[in-house]
Parts: structure tokens; C-alpha cells; sequence
């Protein structure tokens, strides 16, 4: 995902790497923070096969530094991964934010509507944190009123998202 939020912080401007970093921090807050040690390797990735351009630019009050881009096969790659989306991107609420956060840059409405459809499809499968052999506990059922918490804070959750992807696949028309 670090390099799904990369692609698309740089597609709206060119940025130097600690406004990248302190902007992707801002996204992953304390989930997941982002260390130089893995965001210097994840730009010299992207950077391999085309996907950023760096030019270096005068500093301010010190020494230069380094401003980053995004190139037009940056752009066609960060599109392709927003249309493509893996399962666990889908899945996992954190890195499913991160890909709705850029979606707006993946332009045609058709495959905006085709991956929160897989994120409605997604949510709305039985499911639960706790079980009872294989069959899904509702809060309902739990005594711990922590863990009912826990169920009944995350069933209001994807009803509020449940209803947003509705209303958003509607104004899409999917």
C-alpha cells in the first residue's frame, strides 16, 4: 500500500521526500507509520521501472533536496493498481482506505463503481471476530461486554459504509 499512497500523493504535484513522508504518516497515522528505512527503498522502486522522476532543487535555508514526480507511466501504473485492486486491499480496512483515497484518480466511472462493488460485495458476507465452532457470533450473543463492544461498534461501521458505497454506486449509475 506504501507504494499505491506514493503514486497517488505525487499524481496531484511533485513533492520532496519529508512532505511525502510527513503526507503518508497524516494517511497510515499509527497503524502505520512510515520509517525512512522503508520509504527511501519504496521510492528507489518505484523510481527502477519509470513510475517517479527526481530533479534536485535548491533548499530553502540548507542543502538541495530531492523533489519527486510522477511520470505518465507512473500515472498509468497508479491507475492499473487502483482498477485492480488485490483481495486483501479490499479487505483489510487500512489498506482499503488508502486505495479509496486515490480512487478519484482512476477516471472512469465504470471501474471506480466495479471496486467499491467488490467492497460492498465484501461487507456484506456474514462475518464476525468471534465464532462459535464456524458459525459467526453476534454481539447479541456475547456476554464479555467488551467484545460486544467490539461487534457493535464494527456492525454500525459497516452499515455507514454499506450505505455510502450504495449512495455513491447510485450517483455512478453501477
Amino acid at each position: 500500500m506504501l507504494e499505491l499512497a506514493i503514486l497517488g500523493f505525487l499524481y496531484d504535484t511533485p513533492l520532496h521526500g519529508y512532505e511525502l513522508r510527513k503526507r503518508l504518516t497524516a494517511l497510515t497515522g499509527h497503524v502505520r507509520p512510515v520509517a525512512e528505512s522503508t520509504l527511501y527503498p519504496a521510492i528507489k522502486r518505484l523510481e527502477r521501472p519509470g513510475f517517479l522522476a527526481r530533479a534536485t532543487e535548491p533548499g530553502a535555508v540548507a542543502a538541495p533536496r530531492h523533489v519527486l514526480s510522477l511520470t505518465d507511466e507512473g500515472r498509468s501504473e497508479l491507475r492499473r493498481r487502483l482498477a485492480e485492486p488485490g483481495e486483501r486491499d479490499i479487505t483489510d480496512e487500512n489498506r482499503w482506505f488508502t486505495v479509496l483515497t486515490f480512487l478519484r484518480h482512476l477516471e472512469d466511472p465504470g471501474a471506480q463503481a466495479a471496486v467499491l462493488r467488490r467492497r460492498l460485495d465484501f461487507l456484506q458476507e456474514p462475518t464476525s471476530f468471534f465464532y462459535d465452532g464456524e458459525r459467526p457470533l453476534r454481539a447479541e450473543e456475547l456476554d464479555d461486554p467488551f467484545r460486544r463492544g467490539v461487534l457493535t461498534v464494527a456492525r454500525a461501521t459497516s452499515r455507514a459504509e454499506i450505505s455510502w458505497l450504495r449512495e455513491t454506486l447510485d450517483s455512478l449509475g453501477g
